[in-house]
């Protein structure tokens, strides 16, 4: 049986994930953009650093959320991006793949 005021918190959680979902879902976008611009070698450090930042805020925020892969997917995207030098076509694919797979896990909390 759930405790008092379990069923308040989480509704008020999912108030707040219909809240900031637009927000979530640009940050997905800005990594998807920054994987896109990598494979064509058309990344650069100010998108670079977009998409670190998106992914650090996201790492944040995704298992607050009940998305603790969400979390583990952003923190290895934030890891990738922090460290990139010259991503190549399989660094490339990876990113875009680590993406794809963040944006399906925030589709299927809606």
């Amino acid at each position: 049986m759930d405790a008092p005021g379990q069923n308040n918190i989480g509704e008020a959680l999912d108030r707040l994930w219909v809240q900031f979902l637009p927000l979530v879902v640009e940050r997905i976008a800005i990594l998807e953009a920054a994987a896109a611009a990598s494979a064509t070698n058309r990344l650069s450090p100010e998108q670079q650093q977009a998409a670190q930042s998106a992914a650090h805020k996201l790492a944040g925020v995704l298992g607050s959320y009940g998305l603790p892969k969400g979390t583990q997917v952003a923190r290895e995207l934030e890891t990738m991006y922090s460290c990139l030098k010259d991503p190549g076509a399989l660094l490339s694919a990876h990113l875009a793949s680590l993406a794809a797979e963040l944006r399906q896990i925030v589709e299927n909390r809606k």
